[in-house]
């Protein structure tokens, strides 16, 4: 199989550790093999067992939401684990190399210096959409996973679905796109395309749109061989048994998942006009995600006269040029920013708007 051959030689050799619940995955007996506790813990007995190492009611139920199969699905503390798992197991440090398209999120990048691999960056165009000319010559025989990001965080927008199609048929590495937001998105996810891409990698998050982000639980969607390897690699109990049936729970509402995302959506457009009709903002970037890429004069001054006034955006002009990211929030929430920037514009002099 190809994904053998991407594989770091000593990864693929690996004897991973085993677990006492790897030998038994039953919920009945009496269980004398993992050096519990048998009694219990001060706050409550359920918590004195180790968890399911690998999740399986969380997956069996995901799995009919998101017509996969549940060998299919890796489930991390975060996406970020997915993240770092890959680029170990299939990166060798300082010889292999990872590309991300910046600007872009910045945990792709991080992970790979964590783990000494080298980074390449092919920047977005000026429309934040791939470069693919681009890409293309820089990937090398040296180039095994390849990030992508859509919608993409900054700049909220989904990159096009023809130019993906085209990476995924001609790069021979892994590609990751990374779906985060896909649930504010009107386009389909990728999900549907495992079927057809063995080297394609998925990842998707309950901290967005499932309001989930206390929980840390990231989602890997791939084929069965890939997910084979993160459990291999992975820590033996990285999903707590609380966050488990946290998530199990949540699980069963679908529905007001749902609602709550129209309801964002509702309060994005209505956040989009309202920045856009400010004298100091230049532009609002379209976005298909919960959050506006949104462009002003002195972004960094607005940025901070928020932060005085106790409301915490994001401030990206690092990244892209005067803007800041503003998250979509309640009804509420936006009223009070619109009204902070408002009071910011009235104090400022003509020539600070300038």
């Amino acid at each position: 199989m190809e994904i053998q051959n991407l594989l770091r030689p000593h990864i693929l050799q690996l004897e991973p550790y085993a677990s006492a619940r790897d030998e038994y995955s039953g919920k009945e007996g009496i269980f004398l093999d993992a050096n519990e506790n048998p009694i219990g813990s001060v706050t409550a007995a359920m918590y004195n067992r180790y968890p399911d190492p690998y999740q399986r009611k969380v997956k069996e139920k995901l799995a009919l939401i998101k017509g996969v199969n549940p060998e299919n699905i890796f489930l991390g503390n975060g996406s970020d684990e997915a993240i770092d798992l890959l680029i170990r197991a299939f990166c060798e440090p300082y010889r292999e190399s990872v590309l991300i398209m910046p600007p872009t999120y910045g945990m792709y990048e991080v992970s790979a210096n964590i783990n000494a691999v080298p980074v390449q960056k092919i920047p977005l165009d000026a429309n934040f959409q791939i470069d693919i000319e681009a890409v293309k010559q820089a990937i090398t025989p040296h180039t095994k996973i390849l990030f992508i990001c859509s919608p993409n965080n900054p700049s909220g927008n989904l990159l096009k679905k023809e130019t993906i199609l085209e990476i995924l048929d001609t790069f021979q590495g892994i590609t990751l796109i990374d779906e985060a937001y896909i649930d504010f998105s009107p386009q389909a996810t990728f999900l549907k395309e495992l079927h057809k891409y063995p080297r394609l990698v998925v990842i998707q998050t309950f901290s967005k749109a499932w309001g989930l982000a206390a929980l840390r639980l990231g989602m890997a969607f791939a084929h069965y061989e890939i997910i084979a390897v993160l459990n291999k690699i992975k820590a033996p109990y990285n999903i707590s048994k609380t966050t488990q049936e946290l998530v199990y729970d949540s699980l069963q509402y679908e529905r007001f998942k749902n609602e709550m995302v129209q309801k964002i959506l509702e309060q994005r457009n209505f956040l989009e006009h309202a920045l856009a009709q400010l004298p100091f903002v230049e532009k609002v970037f379209p976005s298909d995600a919960n959050f506006l890429l949104v462009k002003m004069k002195n972004a960094q001054q607005v940025f901070e006269y928020l932060l005085s006034q106790k409301i915490i955006v994001r401030s990206r002009v690092k990244v892209v040029a005067d803007c800041l990211r503003i998250s979509v929030g309640t009804k509420e929430e936006n009223q009070i920013l619109l009204k902070a920037l408002l009071a910011y514009y009235q104090k400022q002099s003509p020539n600070d708007l300038i």
